[in-house]
């Protein structure tokens, strides 16, 4: 909902407490994990794949070259199946689909969070009770909500109770009220700190043009038709966590201001792999995003990348593009990349401007991924905190971003295609928050579009 608040600082703020788990991780193939959640899974009906960036389609699981995962795989708006690899496993096997009963932490956050959390616990509920699928859910505070009520941004507890269950909800973090606080004390200090306590290091954020949303692009029918990009970001590593960082004076007592983009080998090694192995199950292209002509850390990046692409993955199309270009190529021509892998910094402004593309990132969902131990599922967006409590936030990617939750950890593949049928059927009737309005739509607010949602899941 990046529409709703040009204050990027309020989705996320970017520091680091340290750089765990960094090292590789890379099995032999007799080491791969062969059992996976969700191998004999119903395929969805064609009237549940409208949701092209959420689809998932049912055949063998794939290998992937990280440790222990399960398999997923989108389908393509142009009719083709791609298959996403997600890092998931040793915890998602624990909790068998068979036991049917999970623990989810649920994170509210700020700004509109409470009001979109809402809704998708609302629809986990109702597709636990169609599924027979016990939720066992429990709420904590992170960010400007849990600053208010104990003065940190990420309490103890809060990270102590997301490590302790099955996989993680999050809504939005941030707002205007804790502007004025220390960097190292504002709510999105929150969200780096889980990320990191979670060890989630890749970022599976995805931009496919919607047929119901076309006309809500900013840009031309005949430029975003077909684009259908998967952008792979490091989330744990790069300039948000590096050190030294601070503040300070140079020689002439001006005020300075200092961050530390730093990469290590391992890092650059397990992200490269989990952009690979996407772009084996897309389209076999992948695009690697760096700015090497100036930057030491994206010589290595470059450099290592390579390295991986000829040991390794020799059969996947590899190309590379400076930062600056990519950005301009994302907006000029979005349908010649397929798979984008980058770093922290350059992934969160690239994946937010791919997209827009689609007509709105609140309609986007995220999923954040480790080698083990519960991911952590969020919109794309950020709190909006413009229009908190004015009944005018998008639930969609919130519900979609549950969707994903079911999916990828759990293998619930037939809850999660009729949660975002539900969600297609709704903009196939023209409902629309303001955020998505077109005209000949009929606009409606979160609490409207909730009821909506529901009336969909209980036909």
């Amino acid at each position: 909902m990046k529409a709703h608040s040009d204050k990027k600082s309020h989705e996320r703020s970017h520091e680091k407490s340290n750089c765990a788990n960094l090292e590789l991780i890379h099995k032999k193939p007799e080491d791969i994990l062969r059992s996976r959640i969700g191998a004999n899974r119903r395929a969805p009906s064609h009237a549940q794949t409208k949701f092209d960036h959420t689809m998932m389609a049912a055949s063998a699981p794939v290998s992937f070259r990280l440790s222990a995962s399960t398999g997923a795989s989108f389908r393509r708006a142009a009719g083709k199946q791609a298959r996403l690899p997600a890092v998931r496993a040793q915890r998602a096997l624990a909790v068998s689909a068979a036991a049917k009963s999970y623990k989810i932490t649920l994170l509210p956050g700020d700004g509109i969070g409470p009001e979109i959390m809402k809704t998708a616990r609302e629809v986990l509920e109702e597709v636990g009770t169609q599924y027979d699928i016990n939720f066992d859910f429990t709420e904590a505070l992170v960010g400007g909500a849990a600053i208010d009520a104990t003065g940190v941004p990420l309490p103890p507890e809060t990270l102590a109770t997301c490590q302790a269950s099955d996989a993680v909800l999050l809504a939005a973090i941030g707002g205007y009220k804790w502007d004025t606080l220390p960097a190292a004390q504002r709510p999105e200090q929150g969200l780096l700190g889980l990320r990191a306590g979670l060890g989630v290091f890749a970022n599976l954020r995805p931009a496919n043009i919607l047929p119901q949303l076309i006309d809500a692009s900013s840009l031309k029918r005949e430029v975003v038709e077909g684009t259908d990009i998967m952008v792979v970001r490091e989330l744990i590593g790069g300039i948000y966590f590096g050190k030294p960082k601070g503040f300070g004076e140079d020689e002439d007592g001006n005020r300075t201001g200092f961050n530390t983009m730093i990469y290590s080998v391992p890092e650059i090694e397990r992200i490269a792999r989990v952009g690979f192995e996407t772009a084996r199950k897309r389209s076999n292209k992948l695009c690697s995003v760096e700015k090497s002509n100036v930057l030491e850390v994206s010589q290595l990046w470059k450099e290592v990348v390579t390295r991986v692409h000829e040991e390794e993955y020799p059969d996947v199309e590899l190309s590379h593009m400076y930062v600056d270009n990519a950005a301009m190529q994302i907006i000029r021509a979005p349908t010649q990349f397929d798979t984008i892998v980058t770093g922290n910094i350059f992934g969160d402004i690239l994946s937010d401007a791919a997209s827009m593309l689609t007509g709105s990132i609140g309609m986007l969902p995220s999923a954040a991924v480790g080698t083990d131990g519960p991911g952590l599922y969020e919109p794309v967006h950020g709190s909006a905190p413009d229009i908190a409590g004015q009944d005018k936030a998008n639930p969609l990617a919130q519900v979609l971003s549950a969707a994903m939750m079911l999916r990828y950890q759990f293998g619930e593949e037939e809850a999660a295609a009729k949660i975002e049928k539900a969600v297609s059927d709704c903009l196939d009737d023209g409902y629309r928050t303001g955020d998505i309005m077109s005209e000949g739509c009929t606009q409606v607010g979160c609490v409207k579009m909730s009821e909506i949602l529901m009336a969909k899941l209980k036909a």
